[in-house]
């Protein structure tokens, strides 16, 4: 469910991407990164469960499966969250060079 997850998240960060590749002011691409990092990661830990027990891999019980799945949407929104973080620092950053950074009155 994870690996299903962060495909989701990585495919649909990839096509807004691709729609948006001229103008990449909001740093899209740390978020693909992000996603189909975290998405190849899975994928190598799905193929380590299946080669260690390939008979028993389909038997996953429904708890498993919604640890899964909120595991999956946790690493979802920690990606947002750097990415919204990533977002604020080059902001700030550019501001500065800029010379309009905010100087607060005290």
């Amino acid at each position: 469910m994870t690996l299903l997850i962060t495909l989701t998240a990585a495919f649909v960060s990839s096509v807004w991407f691709y729609r948006n590749r001229k103008n990449d002011s909001h740093s899209i691409s740390t978020l693909c990164y992000l996603y189909w990092g975290a998405s190849l990661m899975w994928m190598v830990d799905e193929m380590a469960v299946y080669t260690d027990n390939p008979a028993g891999y389909s038997l996953i019980p429904a708890e498993s499966m919604l640890d899964d799945a909120l595991l999956g949407c946790s690493a979802v929104g920690f990606g947002i969250l750097v990415w919204l973080i990533q977002l604020i620092v080059k902001k700030a950053i550019h501001r500065k060079d800029k010379g309009d950074a905010y100087v607060s009155g005290i």
